[in-house]
C-alpha cells in the first residue's frame, strides 16, 4: 500500500496510525522464513509444527520485525526514515490468521536538525498480541 508523505508539523501526540489488516498465508510465512535464511521446520513444515504441539506453521521473528518496519514506514511515506525500532514477541502468528496492525504517536520532538516522532505499535492475531513495540521516525517538514 502506497502512502503519501506525513509531515512533522501535521502530527500530534496521541494521534493514531491507520489500522492495517493482513491475511497471513502459508506463502507469507514460508517466504519470510526463506528470505531470512531460517530453515527451521516450524516455519515451513505443517506436519512437523503440529507434531510438536503447534497449531500450524508460524511466522518467524525476522518476518515480524520486517513487518514492523514496513508498517511504520508505510505510514510515514517515502520521505520518512526509520531511526530506531524495538519489539517483543507475544503469541504466535499462524497460517490462516489475520494480523491487525495498530499504532499511536506517543512523543513528538526534535534532536539536532531532525524532526522525530516516537510511535508505539501492536500487532494482534486471533490468538492475542503477536508483537508490540516502539519506533522512532524522522519526518520531513514543510
Amino acid at each position: 500500500m502506497a502512502w503519501k508523505s506525513v509531515y512533522w508539523e501535521d502530527i500530534e501526540e496521541g494521534q493514531e496510525l491507520p489500522t492495517v489488516s493482513m491475511d497471513i498465508t502459508c506463502t507469507t510465512i514460508v517466504a519470510g522464513a526463506i528470505a531470512s535464511s531460517d530453515f527451521t521446520p516450524v516455519h515451513h513444515d505443517s506436519n512437523f509444527a503440529k507434531s510438536i504441539g503447534m497449531q500450524d506453521i508460524f511466522m518467524n521473528n525476522a518476518t515480524i520485525c520486517g513487518l514492523s518496519g514496513r508498517y511504520l514506514t508505510d505510514w510515514t511515506g517515502p520521505e520518512g526514515e526509520l531511526k530506531e525500532i524495538s519489539f517483543r514477541i507475544g503469541t504466535s502468528c499462524f497460517a490462516g490468521d489475520t494480523m491487525t496492525m495498530t499504532g499511536k504517536v506517543v512523543k513528538k520532538h526534535t534532536e539536532a536538525d531532525q524532526h522525530l516522532v516516537d510511535v508505539a505499535y501492536e500487532f494482534n492475531v486471533p490468538g492475542g498480541r503477536n508483537c508490540g513495540g516502539t519506533g522512532t521516525l524522522a519526518l520531513p517538514t514543510r
